[in-house]
């Protein structure tokens, strides 16, 4: 899709595009959302402070409010293809529009995807197997715990995007500086390690192939925030669905290291 940010979230707002928006207007950072009542938010705030590789922020509104400074005149209750509905910790509806049940004691988070260092990649010619394949990233739960905060606790989820352990070691290199969107990996290989039994069947996203020769490199996730709030049993958490990210108007260049 030939489109920038605005037009993007346009279409969405709109209705004419609800799928996944990997690899969609490269070069623009998306982010994980979530939107919880104003009296857990500090503690959640902790939360994303004290795990910044899973959970790194990119911003936090006023309660009420749903137009972002990383996306001015964005509107964040229409503005992703799709949205989950969470009361009590558990998921009750997935919709494309929580203006009905947004409310002036809301608070927004939206934190750092994988999905824009994905572009930088490509660059460099490592392979991007999900967006080859036209599927959602691979996203597993893993063994390791978050530190906790307040009544948010959960273990880390994770990405995976296969390659050789030549490539890998290219990946580390290119993804490092992207620190406000997980950086470098944090695993590679043997998913074991992690409490992965079967690469083929993840909690989040859809399987991708393995090819002879290569292994799986994994990279923090910010659906781990997902799981830390719901975590703590709200009366009502939204967040994005998984894949269906908000596309901002800053550019991947803003957020690396240099």
């Amino acid at each position: 899709m030939k489109a920038n940010p605005a037009e993007l979230r346009s279409l969405i707002r709109e209705g004419v595009w609800d799928k996944p928006t990997t690899g969609l207007v490269p070069g623009y950072v998306q982010a994980n959302l979530v939107m919880l009542p104003r009296d857990e938010a500090f503690d959640f705030l902790l939360f994303c402070v004290r795990n910044p590789k899973p959970c790194p922020i990119l911003d936090v509104l006023e309660p009420g409010q749903a137009e972002p400074a990383i996306a001015r005149g964005a509107d964040l209750r229409t503005d992703l293809p799709k949205y989950r509905v969470y009361e009590r910790g558990v998921l009750k509806s997935e919709v494309t529009d929580v203006t009905p049940l947004f409310h002036e004691g809301m608070v927004s988070f939206l934190l750092g995807c994988s999905f824009p260092f994905e572009a930088a990649m490509l660059a460099a010619g490592l392979p991007v197997r999900n967006m080859e394949e036209g599927k959602n990233v691979s996203m597993y739960i893993t063994n390791r715990p978050c530190a906790p905060a307040g009544p948010f606790s959960c273990p880390m989820v994770v990405s995976m995007r296969p390659m050789t352990p030549e490539q890998a070691i290219r990946a580390v290199q290119v993804t490092t500086r992207f620190h406000l969107t997980h950086g470098a990996p944090v695993h590679i290989g043997s998913p074991e390690t992690l409490g992965i039994k079967d690469l083929n069947r993840p909690e989040f996203g859809d399987p991708v192939t393995i090819r002879p020769g290569e292994i799986p490199v994994f990279w923090a996730c910010g659906v781990t925030s997902t799981l830390a709030a719901l975590s703590a049993k709200l009366p009502l958490v939204i967040t994005h669905s998984p894949g269906h990210m908000f596309v901002s108007a800053l550019k991947d260049e803003h957020l690396t290291i240099l």
